[in-house]
């Protein structure tokens, strides 16, 4: 078993299991880039390997994420291309290659905007009895481009989705539970340990089925999900340039409430 931190993320291999933990506690574990940059490099490390055959996502400290340190992404957003960090691989599943192993994720405290997107681009979620989720985006005067907007409404139903995307509002763990967005709900401090117990199961089965079923069951995704995928940020850019995204940046800086004109 060994470690190594690189970008505010950690890897650690546990037999078959790969272990990938955010580590930016202090900002509750909010996304910058190069901690983005260090979670796509270790989707590769996780694909390139083979003696790994099943990942577990989870976060150092009080916090999944508080989301997106956005300051940091707006020209992302403004370029109309979401990027992958170069020898890198998508965590989000949404552009170029996907890795063909399952992923558990572990989640605890504030899960918000691109945490909501990560679990569900994963494949099995749990979560603590204390987790709160928030897809906020519509707070900030944008909305999500990391496959919430796809992924929720299968994941949950339609009005679940809307429920949660059209409000901003956050909700928590029961009612994650209740829609679906996981699959179990555990005792605060255990979230990590169930996953690990799932993904050494998983890891102890027939790595060419299980590799097989998960290729199979995205097979059945609609083929609609694809066009959607590419107008993501495009569609974006122009929302970029409106005076509600820069009321939204400063609402945020300033800790308070959005007051949005639809301009």
């Amino acid at each position: 078993m060994s470690s190594t931190v690189v970008g505010a993320v950690t890897t650690e291999r546990r037999g078959h299991v790969f272990v990938v933990g955010l580590d930016r506690a202090a900002k509750r574990n909010a996304f910058d880039l190069p901690m983005w940059d260090a979670l796509c490099r270790a989707w590769a490390e996780l694909e390139r390997d083979d003696e790994l055959r099943v990942c577990v996502l989870h976060a150092h400290g009080d916090h999944f994420t508080g989301g997106l340190d956005l300051p940091q992404w707006g020209n992302v957003f403004g370029s109309g291309e979401w990027y992958v960090a170069e020898g890198g691989i998508d965590p989000l599943g949404l552009r170029g290659t996907r890795t063909k192993k399952p992923v558990i994720v572990a989640v605890q405290g504030t899960c918000l905007t691109i945490g909501i997107e990560l679990m569900l681009a994963m494949d099995i979620r749990i979560a603590s009895s204390t987790a709160r989720f928030g897809q906020i985006e519509v707070k900030r005067g944008i909305y999500p481009v990391g496959g919430a907007t796809l992924r929720f409404p299968r994941e949950v139903g339609w009005g679940n989705a809307m429920r949660w995307l059209l409000t901003g509002d956050e909700f928590d763990a029961a009612e994650a539970l209740r829609i679906g967005l996981v699959q179990e709900v555990v005792a605060p401090g255990t979230q990590l340990e169930r996953a690990l117990a799932l993904a050494d199961v998983v890891a102890a089965q027939a790595p060419l089925g299980v590799y097989a079923s998960l290729a199979s069951s995205r097979f059945g995704l609609p083929e609609s999900e694809t066009t959607a995928i590419a107008r993501l940020l495009p569609d974006l850019q122009p929302i970029m340039k409106s005076a509600d995204v820069a009321e939204g940046l400063r609402a945020f800086i300033e800790r308070r409430p959005g007051r949005f004109s639809g301009r």
